[in-house]
C-alpha cells in the first residue's frame, strides 16, 4: 500500500466517524447534544476536505478544477443518494412500502447512471 493511500484511508475513516457521530449527536434528542453534534459533524466535514487536499498533494495531482460537468455529476449523485434515503425512510419509518420501493429504485437507477456518465463507455 502506498503511503498516500494509507494516509487517505486513515484520515478519511476518521472524518467519516466524526461526521457520523456528530450527526447522531445532533439528531437524537435524548442525548441533548445538538450544538456539540453540529460542531463535531462540521469538524468531520472539514477533515474530509483536508484529506482530499492532502491526498491530491501526496499523489502529485493538482487542485480540483470544478467545471459544469463536475457540478452536474455531483448534483446527480446527491439527488440519487437522497432519493435512495427517502425511499428507505418511506418503507421503514412511514410504512409506505410500495412508494418507498419505487422512490428507492429511482435513486438506485440515478446512482447507476452516474458511473457511465463519469467514466464513459468504451468498446470492448
Amino acid at each position: 500500500m502506498k503511503k498516500s493511500s494509507l494516509v487517505a484511508l486513515v484520515l478519511g475513516s476518521l472524518s467519516g466517524v466524526l461526521f457520523a457521530l456528530g450527526m447522531c449527536m445532533a439528531l437524537i434528542p435524548q442525548w441533548g447534544t445538538f450544538t456539540q453534534g453540529i460542531v463535531v459533524g462540521a469538524v468531520g466535514i472539514i477533515l474530509a476536505l483536508a484529506t482530499l487536499a492532502i491526498w491530491r498533494k501526496m499523489t502529485g495531482m493538482g487542485p480540483v478544477h470544478v467545471s459544469g460537468r463536475t457540478a452536474g455529476l455531483a448534483m446527480l449523485g446527491v439527488a440519487g443518494a437522497l432519493l435512495l434515503g427517502v425511499g428507505m425512510c418511506l418503507t421503514m419509518v412511514w410504512n409506505m412500502m410500495v412508494q418507498g420501493i419505487v422512490v428507492g429504485l429511482v435513486g438506485i437507477v440515478l446512482l447507476i447512471i452516474l458511473i457511465p456518465l463519469a467514466k464513459g463507455v468504451e468498446e470492448g
